[in-house]
């Protein structure tokens, strides 16, 4: 079982991974928003993201807005909060953005 971090860390990894994840609160949940060049392209990198959740076996929440925005919500339910995992996950999709 993945162990939830402590909020010093995981406000310590948010510094160390960058690139506009942030903590929210609301979810206790790290967060990004990605604006891709229009819908399709959008949608294309949500299946991109869905390919590297699977072979994680780790699935964030995604919202499309606004036609081109994509909200990535990564939280480890089992755990009640944040783990290493999602930051992994994080800097995986990063790599496709």
């Amino acid at each position: 079982m993945l162990t939830k971090l402590p909020q010093a860390e995981v406000e310590t990894k948010l510094e160390h991974i960058g690139n506009g994840w942030e903590y929210c609160e609301k979810h206790n949940a790290i967060e990004k928003e990605y604006v891709r060049e229009n819908f399709l392209d959008c949608v294309n990198f949500i299946q991109d993201i869905a390919m590297v959740a699977e072979e994680a076996d780790h699935h964030p929440d995604l919202l499309l807005h606004d036609y081109k925005k994509l909200r990535v919500t990564l939280s480890t339910h089992d755990a009640g909060g944040i783990t290493n995992k999602d930051f992994e996950v994080a800097q995986s999709i990063d790599k496709i953005s």
